[in-house]
């Protein structure tokens, strides 16, 4: 059961802490698209990018717990098959 529950965890962690990252980098990247184009001036604060890059990871983390403590009272086999 613990297996089965790491693997689940760990996948939902790379997924979400990827996400996280994939986000950020894409918030950053428009801000400054818009500061150079259209001359507005955009603050980002660091505080606000942590939040919500832990907002996304604790979510990512939180909905891959649930799932992967199914799948441990299951059967391996059962658990890792997929329908």
């Amino acid at each position: 059961g613990g297996d089965i529950r790491a693997r689940f965890l760990i996948e939902s962690i790379r997924i979400s802490v990827t996400g996280g990252v994939i986000g950020i980098l894409v918030g950053v990247g428009a801000a400054v698209l818009v500061n150079i184009f259209a001359a507005f001036p955009i603050y980002i604060q660091p505080w606000s990018v942590f939040l919500s890059f832990a907002v996304c990871t604790l979510t990512g983390i939180f909905f891959g717990w649930y799932p992967a403590q199914k799948a441990a009272m299951l059967n391996p086999i059962d658990a890792l098959r997929y329908e």
